[in-house]
């Protein structure tokens, strides 16, 4: 049986491995161990950003809540535990969009929200 050597399949995966590192510094773009191991480092910082943008994007939200809230002169807190109370079920991201692009809209939910606490 003949000796295989994997030349070509090798060097294909070198060269995508290589390629996939593109824009690194100093021996990661160049030496191929070092870049096998920068490339699994980054998908793990990269796995670790997507869930960190769902958080900061959630306290984006709340933050322009609380503003357009305090304007109105309700917590946000408040206006939280209202709209359990009050049934609305408009998720964090939807009202803060209410919020800046239809405040009378927004109005209207501020007012049905003190209703029910009040």
């Amino acid at each position: 049986m003949p000796r295989v050597k994997k030349g070509a399949a090798r060097h294909r995966t070198k060269k995508r491995i290589l390629k996939a590192i593109e824009g690194h510094r100093g021996a990661t773009r160049t030496n191929y161990r070092l870049a096998k191991e920068a490339l699994v480092r980054a998908g793990v910082y990269a796995r670790a950003g997507r869930k960190q943008r769902k958080r900061q994007f959630r306290g984006l939200w709340i933050t322009r809540l609380s503003a357009a809230c305090k304007a109105r002169g309700l917590r946000y807190s408040q206006m939280i535990h209202g709209m359990k109370k009050a049934n609305i079920t408009i998720n964090r991201k939807m009202l803060s969009e209410i919020a800046i692009a239809d405040p009378p809209a927004f109005d209207l939910i501020v007012n049905a929200v003190k209703a029910v606490i009040a």
